[in-house]
């Protein structure tokens, strides 16, 4: 290390240096081992002065691996002198509503020599109570022998990030809510608009495509809209059906963890809605607790992404004849949504039970999915 850069470091420390009188003994230990620092450590303490990730270098061979050394950019950062540093464990800016484990964890990688960094956020607080939160990265420096003679630590400050995730959430949970009213409200109209002009049994039907669309809105606003498990999607519109009745066996489920990103998720959604709706009135959902519906899939693996294969097969049920014509759920299911999802859907009215087979490309999670 240059002589001017050493000649620096001591007159740094030497400035910030408290009073003897109210030295504590780990201030006093951590004055000792500036020289080590220098010694063992002077690259990175070269490096630490002049970059702009606050570091701090620690004495793993004292009691609480003392800090030894704060860079300007950590000092900046915290709030505090140098002084009211040197000879503390960083763990000093944890406060009421970090996480407890978080100190834990961290000791932990330091005795076991995972420097890897510790990959969670921690909260932590500056001198004037604010509170920041940062990831923490653990390395050590090493003497000729390979022996730890330091520990160095840097923080990566995060705040600003958190505040706009935090924003961002605020926006979309108020964009939820206006989307679940803006259904309300259509499904209002529309109950009001049709009551009487129109077979009771399309209100009904429309009434229910609404509702399955909000749910699956309700669904995607828990994840913040980044898709929803295809397991969840079938859940939330089959619970009206009795998915979860004790009392009955209506539905087996069986399939691939698949992840749907949104509008995956909402074509599915619909497509479960009239499934579900032409078996509780025709089919395998229609006469009590006889009936029983299969719901399976998988995800083969395809040279450019996977091929998704879902079955919805009924049994048990009235003896199933074709319809003489095809309504709208049909049509709905066979035409629009085959087109939404990129695939084939064939739906077939077999005696035994309605079965519905969908064959789709399907992302793989790596995968960007455009909307």
């Amino acid at each position: 290390m240059p002589a001017a850069t050493l000649e620096r470091l001591d007159t740094l420390q030497r400035r910030d240096m408290p009073n003897s009188a109210v030295k504590s003994r780990g201030q006093k230990a951590a004055e000792n081992h500036i020289a080590s620092v220098r010694d063992a450590g002077g690259p990175f303490v070269t490096a630490a002065d002049h970059t702009r990730m606050p570091m701090i270098f620690s004495d793993p061979h004292l009691p609480g691996n003392p800090i030894v050394y704060a860079n300007q950019s950590f000092l900046s950062l915290t709030g505090y002198d140098r002084s009211e540093v040197l000879g503390k464990s960083y763990h000093f800016l944890m406060g009421p509503e970090t996480d407890p484990a978080s100190q834990a964890q961290i000791e932990d990688s330091f005795r076991a020599g995972l420097f890897d960094g510790h990959p969670d956020e921690v909260r932590y607080y500056r001198k004037d109570g604010r509170s920041f939160w940062a990831i923490v990265f653990i390395g050590p420096v090493l003497d000729v022998a390979g022996n730890v003679t330091q520990h160095f630590v840097s923080f990566l400050d995060v705040t600003v990030r958190r505040q706009e995730e935090r924003r961002l959430r605020l926006l979309l949970n108020e964009l939820n809510h206006r989307t679940q009213n803006t259904l309300a409200t259509v499904q209002a109209i529309a109950l009001q608009t049709l009551h009487g002009a129109v077979d009771p049994d399309a209100v009904d039907a429309f009434e229910d495509r609404i509702l399955a669309l909000s749910a699956a809105h309700r669904l995607l606003g828990r994840t913040n809209w980044e898709g929803a498990s295809l397991r969840a999607v079938l859940e939330v519109i089959l619970e009206p059906f009795g998915l979860k009745d004790r009392r009955s066996s209506y539905f087996s489920i069986e399939g691939d963890d698949v992840r749907l990103p949104p509008k995956l998720a909402l074509s599915f959604a619909l497509v479960f809605q009239e499934l579900a709706t032409n078996g509780a009135k025709y089919g395998a959902l229609s006469n009590g607790s006889t009936g029983h519906v299969r719901i399976s899939w998988q995800a083969q693996p395809q040279p450019h992404g996977d091929l998704l294969r879902l079955r919805w097969q009924e049994s048990g049920g009235p003896q199933v004849k074709p319809p003489s014509r095809r309504g709208f759920g049909s049509h709905l299911i066979e035409g629009g949504l085959a087109k939404e999802l990129h695939g084939e859907v064939r739906l077939d009215y077999e005696p035994t039970g309605v079965v519905c087979e969908i064959v789709m490309p399907f992302p793989r999670p790596t995968e960007t999915v455009h909307e």
